[in-house]
Order: structure tokens, then C-alpha cells, then sequence
């Protein structure tokens, strides 16, 4: 269901950044996308997508883009890739897979002219895993943690995305289980790198009570020993977090072992040297 990539390589003096996960005030964040292209360039960014939150098959929440914005967002991203020049300017939406409606997405989302698809796990049953700590109060850390990978492996081999986004999401309010994580993020890694999808290194889990990156750093090593492609993204709400905490991510990777990122054109990836 998923357009094939294209893995091509290109020579840069500088390292190119991309900030492909992005929420306006189409969805749940606090400024037009128009606000967001100045503090890009100051970053150095070369690239920027907007990443609109879409879920299908839920009552409408405020976090959400009602799907009868979807033409006027789209319309509105148009318009500044038209004007803006000095930066490349992306189309993209964040999509929540719920298992067993992998047909349903793919219907909704093919005809849509979007330069890539970031596929996210929000919900556990009928509540999101952010939406506060009370929602792990009396329940096994364990089991939450092994029924949301196994929600984020389903997503990856759905063949519906492009990118994962912040895969391991349930570690936001520090909740650790007792088990030993290293077999499901090798699960997940080896799924991703068979069905050819990206993962980003999300910063914006640094704002949040875990106060560190998504996916956990001490398990970077595993999605590097199993190839997958991988890029930096803010999941910046407001302007000011554009670009946020980049270096200490590309420096975190590079000692990782990554050597290249991945970018997107009409849901085609290419890799880029850094």
C-alpha cells in the first residue's frame, strides 16, 4: 500500500536538516504555519513539513484536525511553497493506526498530495498514553509497555507510513517497567527495516516529565545494527520549539553510528549524508 522508496545519495558541505514534525493551529498547535518558517531558518533548516494530528475512527478531540480542514491545510502549505524560496516547505499529516483498520487508512489517505505520512500509537484502548499519569495508576507497567510495541509493530508493518513517530510514547511521565525492553525494540526495529520505514529521533520528549529523547537512547544501537533509516524531527507545537535540541541529536547519532538521514518528496525518501 506504501509508495516504494528510493534510497540516493547526495553530497553535502553542511549537514541538512529537516524538521518534518510539526503542529500548526490546523491541529493542536499554538501558531499558523506561517509563524514557524522564521524561527526554521534561524535553526539552519533546509527543510520543514507540518504534520497535522489525523485520527480516524475517534470522536473529535481539540488535539485533532477535523478532516474538513484537511483541503484548506493542504491549500494553505501550497501557497507558502509558492512564496516561500529561501526554504523547502512539506506536506505531511500524523496519523493514528488503530489494528485492523490498516484498509480504511490506506482509502483515506491515497489520494491525498502529501510528501510523506507519519504513523503514531496515541491510544491504548479508549484513552491516549499522554494524557496524563493518572492513566498507568493501578495498572501493570509491564503490560503496557508490551501492548503498546505491539500496537507500534502492527504500525510499522501496515506498509501505510513513512515515518514512526516517537515509537516508544509510552515512556512520557518516567514509567519504567521491570522486564527487559531490549527484545521489543529489536522486534520493532527488524519489522521496520522489513517494511522499509523510517523512525525519528523525536526531541520534544526533553519538554516532557521524561526529560529525554524518543526512541531511548540505550536502545539506538539496535535500529542502527538493523538499518533503518532514520531522521530528526521536533513534534514542535508552538514556533520557539522549532529545530529544538538538533545538535545533541546529530551528535548522539553520529556516535551512534548513523551516517546518513532520511528526507522526502512526494513520498519518496531519499538518504543524505551528515
Amino acid at each position: 500500500m506504501k509508495v516504494k522508496k528510493h534510497n540516493l545519495l547526495f553530497s553535502q558541505k553542511m549537514i541538512y536538516k529537516t524538521d518534518y514534525h510539526m503542529h500548526s493551529s490546523y491541529s493542536d498547535g499554538r501558531s499558523v504555519p506561517d509563524d514557524y518558517i522564521a524561527p526554521a531558518l534561524a535553526a539552519g533548516l533546509s527543510e520543514i513539513g507540518f504534520s497535522e494530528h489525523l485520527t480516524l475512527f475517534k470522536d473529535l478531540e481539540d488535539w485533532n484536525m477535523n478532516p474538513v480542514n484537511i483541503s484548506p491545510y493542504i491549500n494553505h502549505l501550497k501557497t507558502l511553497q509558492s512564496t516561500i524560496k529561501n526554504i523547502k516547505i512539506k506536506i505531511g499529516l500524523e496519523v493514528d493506526f488503530f489494528p485492523g483498520k490498516e484498509k480504511e487508512i490506506f482509502s483515506y489517505l491515497q489520494a491525498l498530495p502529501l510528501d510523506y505520512i507519519i504513523g503514531s500509537v496515541h491510544y491504548l484502548g479508549e484513552k491516549t498514553v499522554d494524557v496524563g499519569p493518572e492513566f498507568y495508576e493501578g495498572k501493570s507497567i509491564d503490560r503496557l509497555f508490551e501492548s503498546y510495541f505491539d500496537s507500534v509493530i502492527e504500525a510499522a508493518a501496515s506498509d501505510l507510513f513513512d515515518i514512526l513517530g516517537h515509537c516508544d510514547l509510552i515512556r512520557i511521565y518516567g514509567y519504567k517497567p521491570v522486564s527487559d525492553l531490549e527484545p521489543l525494540y529489536r522486534k520493532l526495529a527488524k519489522t521496520m527495516k522489513e517494511h522499509d520505514i523510517a523512525f525519528e529521533v523525536n526531541t520534544n520528549g526533553r519538554n516532557r516529565p521524561l526529560a529525554d529523547f524518543y526512541p531511548d537512547r540505550r536502545y539506538l544501537h539496535i535500529f542502527r545494527e538493523e538499518n533503518v533509516p532514520v531522521c530528526v524531527n521536533s513534534d514542535a507545537h508552538m514556533p520557539s520549539r522549532v529545530g529544538q535540541y538538533f545538535d545533541e541529536a546529530y551528535d548522539l547519532l553520529r556516535y551512534i553510528g548513523f551516517t546518513e538521514m532520511a528526507v522526502f518528496d512526494k513520498r519518496v525518501r531519499k538518504m543524505v549524508p551528515f
